[in-house]
């Protein structure tokens, strides 16, 4: 890479639809904690840095059972997240900045934001997401829609069908210019309250680049194994494909 980069990673949730008591992102995975694979795509990536956002009180146990156990050296710095998840991504950001005032104000110019729930980013998706960040300023990994998409009305009835051409299912890593990805945060932890009142539920990071900014995201084609672990069975996905492969 010709640039500063720097992965936010986020390990931050609960994952109460998994069910049980320990965090998803710490499940013994074949063997791994399953935040272990998303840290260790970026780690063995061009990547300069990362930046893992754990759970309240977790950051002990993040340092010393997964970056320390591991050698994942390129985690800079391990930070608590917040409520929602964009107050994660907020403080991910944050410590991204203070890194760079240690570093004698060598700025980040390009970040990648990824779900520690998807453990099977690879190397390919990474530079595929920087290339096109590269060259349009902002990109999204993604998987163009196979299944035809309806929206409803407030009774639950199909009020439209989308044209499943257009239509893209998210995923990460999502890629931004640093300085316009922190000042559209900046933005809206400011206006936090007001896009609340008025019923805006940020679910992407993409979203808060369309909100405060008027710049256009790329789409990059993702991967149908890219997933992200939420339910009992896509543990069992994650299962069937680590017994294909040699992590």
């Amino acid at each position: 890479m010709d640039h500063k980069t720097s992965a936010i990673i986020l390990a931050g949730g609960k994952g109460t639809r998994i069910g049980g008591d320990t965090p998803k992102q710490y499940l013994n995975i074949g063997g791994y904690p399953l935040i272990y694979y998303s840290l260790k795509a970026f780690s063995d990536s061009p990547v300069d840095e990362i930046i893992l956002v754990c759970g309240k009180g977790d950051a002990d146990y993040c340092s010393s059972e997964i970056v320390d156990k591991y050698g994942f050296n390129k985690v800079r710095s391990i930070v608590t997240g917040g409520s929602e998840r964009y107050h994660s991504v907020y403080n991910g950001l944050e410590a991204i900045r203070r890194i760079s005032g240690e570093d004698n104000g060598v700025p980040c110019d390009y970040v990648f934001i990824h779900d520690g729930a998807r453990p099977f980013v690879d190397d390919d998706i990474i530079m595929r997401a920087y290339n096109a960040a590269v060259e349009y300023g902002a990109a999204v990994v993604a998987l163009p829609a196979s299944d035809t998409v309806k929206v409803s009305d407030d009774n639950g009835f199909a009020a439209q069908t989308l044209p499943r051409s257009r239509v893209w299912l998210m995923q990460t890593p999502q890629v931004f210019d640093f300085d316009e990805i922190y000042d559209s945060y900046s933005r809206l932890a400011e206006s936090e309250a007001e896009l609340s009142d008025k019923g805006v539920v940020v679910t992407d990071d993409a979203m808060v680049l369309e909100l405060f900014s008027d710049k256009k995201v790329r789409f990059v084609e993702g991967s149908r194994r890219n997933i992200k672990v939420t339910t009992p069975e896509d543990l069992e996905l994650v299962n069937y494909y680590l017994a294909r492969e040699v992590v």
